[in-house]
């Protein structure tokens, strides 16, 4: 699978202010960013969209729009990198596949060295027992 890289026009920035502790700058300088990525209205291919709208994701609304917000670092820049960095991982990871797995057996010699070791452990837990006074 390839990385799937989005173009900035399919996405929107607004710059809002952080939450918590700040201080006084807090107050006065937006540096925390909301990413709108239209999922319905994106380039994607139709199969990574259904993917995408279908996971189990409070950040993608009832209008399969996802929101992120980016607030972890001081700079306006920073968290528009961190936003954009975030909205590729999940896009990439929607778009990975885990290969179907098929059932196998154990090996003989794998079974016969587990029923070894348990035999073997019965019998230390047999040893442990009382010892009959004749």
């Amino acid at each position: 699978m390839s990385l799937i890289h989005i173009l900035e026009t399919e996405y929107t920035l607004t710059a809002i202010r952080a939450q918590g502790a700040g201080g006084q700058n807090v107050n006065k300088v937006s540096s925390a960013i909301h990413l709108r990525f239209d999922i319905n209205a994106s380039s994607l291919s139709d199969w990574l969209k259904a993917r995408l709208l279908h996971l189990k994701d409070n950040r993608i609304n009832d209008d399969g729009v996802l929101v992120l917000k980016a607030q972890q670092y001081r700079t306006q820049e920073a968290n528009k990198r961190d936003a954009v960095q975030r909205l590729h991982e999940i896009v990439n990871a929607a778009n990975h596949v885990m290969p179907m797995r098929y059932a196998t057996r154990p090996t003989r010699g794998s079974t016969q060295r587990r029923l070894e070791s348990k035999t073997q452990r019965g019998q230390v837990k047999q040893l442990r027992g009382k010892i009959a006074a004749d």
